[in-house]
């Protein structure tokens, strides 16, 4: 494995541009982990954050390390060194601090397979000083780290930009202190509120098996934890580093914004990011200027591309300089001829847009916001400018969804195929229309966190469906997920640390899920299929990112009764509790 990954690693720093190399001397050593492949991790705008972040600090020295690639993994680790660096090629062992960057829930196996084959303790209580210290950090360590409790030292909840710095500040003095591992990680979490240390709070169950109390073992230790948040919004993200091996290719990154007002009630991101937070108009230009000096290609990023204020001037800033631009998702209501000119100008073949559901009323219950109407006028105004394929995301499983919604995702494919094909009247190719039907998987700190996840054969049936009614449907195809792991995604996402456990058993067991689950002293379907009660005691409920539990509840309550609530009025509501001082109260 070591041979192979070596001339991997130096083949590919050999081909980016901005890459930091730093001489170890003297410096606190952080591996910058992402438990997934290279191409999807340099593809992360968060993940090259963290990373600027850390080498803007001369007293420390940041490697990156990635998940191997499948042709390693044919090979058991040699040496003993596991998985090394991308810069030194150095074993993760040798490192003082490995920082994770966790995105997604079924990721977590690999977090356990990455320390194994570092020869690190895969659970927190068996490492001693001589260990790593192990810390999570990203979106899925925001929403429910209790899954992960047994194997992380310590989770740094929130934005980077706003805490970072100050944990590596402390972390390095109490090193040059001489303060052991539990010395240190008491100091962390009483003096970062955003610091979560599981090892110092203790679950208690009832007799039914939900949570009781999640209760802290010493005084100093908050009871709940407060991710931190950058409420300056200082200058915009930008990737430091260039590769062609990445889903965006050779381009420089750039965050337009961050959150999202839309109010969908399925999306985690869309709340615990509250308010939404745009980019100066002037600050945005200046960055994409600065890219644009780097490479010609630039990759635009935020929740929805089209809601950005001075969307149009950016993306005619960019093409009038002789640059393409490729955007990360778009709106169909906010989609307008001009973006759609800049975008045929810069090469785009693909648009993206997300209806998620198929019918009027299954969209008034996600709070979509979005008509049949306007996702057709979209299409029309997409085919009158070029012959652009579609991508179409979709969900199956969504609460209170029959199989009369499932009909109308094929219905509504069908008739967005008429339009692009009626639009275009004859003036050359029409573009293909591709559908990603994903299953619905319940997120925490979401008015959905309540309810279960539809069963996997019922899911299949779904899945079923919409293939036989678009077999005959020509310049139509469609994808779908795998429900298992869309099954093994919300225990992840919706369990407490008896789903560690259940974690723990899998990797044991060489990934066999089905063995662990038959030797788990729980049901995993205890977190998976059954509906929660809404005064009940949540495992992510420490966690205070600020939104009202009780905001949460009464959006529950009108998805159930297929009512829509208006987006995110920034400064002019109190409704989510996110907006501390509204200038009036909407009702």
């Amino acid at each position: 494995m070591e041979g192979r990954q070596a001339a991997l690693h130096r083949k590919r720093f050999g081909l980016e541009t901005g890459a930091v190399r730093k001489d170890w001397g003297g410096r606190l050593s952080v591996a910058l982990a992402y438990p997934n492949s290279y191409a999807l991790g340099m593809s992360s705008l968060g993940f090259q954050i963290v990373y600027g972040i850390l080498n803007r600090d001369d007293r420390v020295v940041a490697e990156r390390v990635f998940y191997p690639d499948k042709p390693e993994t044919s090979l058991p680790p040699e040496g003993g060194k596991g998985i090394l660096s991308m810069e030194s090629l150095s074993p993760l062992s040798r490192f003082d601090l490995i920082a994770f960057s966790l995105s997604f829930e079924n990721d977590d196996p690999h977090v356990l397979r990455m320390l194994d084959w570092a020869r690190i303790p895969v659970l927190q209580e068996d490492r001693d000083d001589a260990h790593p210290f192990v810390l999570g950090g990203g979106i899925r360590a925001m929403l429910n780290p209790e899954p992960l409790a047994p194997f992380f030292d310590a989770f740094l909840l929130g934005e980077a930009e706003a805490v970072l710095q100050r944990f590596i500040f402390l972390f390095r003095e109490s090193a040059d202190a001489g303060l052991d591992r539990r010395e240190t990680t008491r100091r962390l979490a009483s003096e970062i509120p955003s610091l979560y240390v599981s090892s110092l709070y203790r679950p208690r169950y009832q007799s039914d098996g939900t949570l009781e109390v999640l209760e802290p073992l010493e005084n100093g230790v908050p009871d709940r934890i407060r991710p931190a948040r950058d409420p300056e919004s200082r200058a915009p993200g930008v990737s430091m580093i260039t590769t062609p091996e990445t889903e965006f290719g050779e381009k420089v990154l750039v965050e337009l914004g961050r959150g999202c007002g839309r109010a969908c009630r399925f999306c985690a991101a869309g709340h615990i990011y509250r308010p939404p937070r745009f980019r100066p108009e002037s600050e945005l230009k200046a960055c994409v200027d600065r890219a644009l000096s780097v490479t010609p290609r630039v990759g635009l990023l935020s929740p929805a591309v089209s809601d950005t204020p001075g969307i149009e001037a950016l993306t005619a800033r960019i093409v009038d300089r002789g640059g393409t631009f490729s955007v990360s998702s778009l709106r169909a209501d906010s989609l307008s001829p001009k973006l759609l000119e800049h975008l045929a100008r810069a090469g785009q073949k693909s648009i993206a847009i997300a209806p998620e559901a198929g019918t009027e009323r299954l969209r008034r219950v996600i709070n979509k916001h979005l008509t049949e109407e306007e996702i057709l006028g979209a299409v029309r105004n997409i085919a009158s400018v070029r012959g652009f394929s579609l991508k179409l995301y979709f969900m199956i499983g969504l609460p209170t969804e029959t199989r009369e919604d499932v009909a109308g995702i094929t219905d509504l494919a069908k008739r967005i195929r008429h339009n692009m094909v009626q639009e275009s009247g004859g003036r050359g190719t029409v573009g293909r229309i591709r559908l990603s039907v994903n299953c619905f998987v319940p997120k925490p700190f979401t008015p959905f966190q309540w309810f279960p996840m539809e069963p996997v054969k019922s899911l299949k049936l779904k899945q079923r469906q919409i293939r036989q009614a678009l077999a005959r449907t020509g310049g139509v195809t469609v994808t779908f997920d795998v429900p298992r792991w869309a099954y093994i995604q919300a225990l992840l996402s919706l369990g407490d640390r008896r789903a560690g456990k259940i974690l723990l058993a899998a990797h044991r067991f060489g990934g066999d899920w089905k063995e662990a689950f038959r030797r788990s002293e729980v049901n995993p379907d205890f977190f998976v299929h059954r509906p929660r009660g809404l005064d009940e005691i949540l495992p992510w409920d420490h966690i205070d990112h600020g939104i009202r539990k009780e905001y949460l509840a009464g959006e529950y309550e009108r998805a159930l009764a297929e009512k829509e609530s208006p987006e995110c009025r920034v400064g002019r509501c109190d409704r989510c509790g996110m907006c501390p001082e509204p200038v009036a109260v909407l009702e």
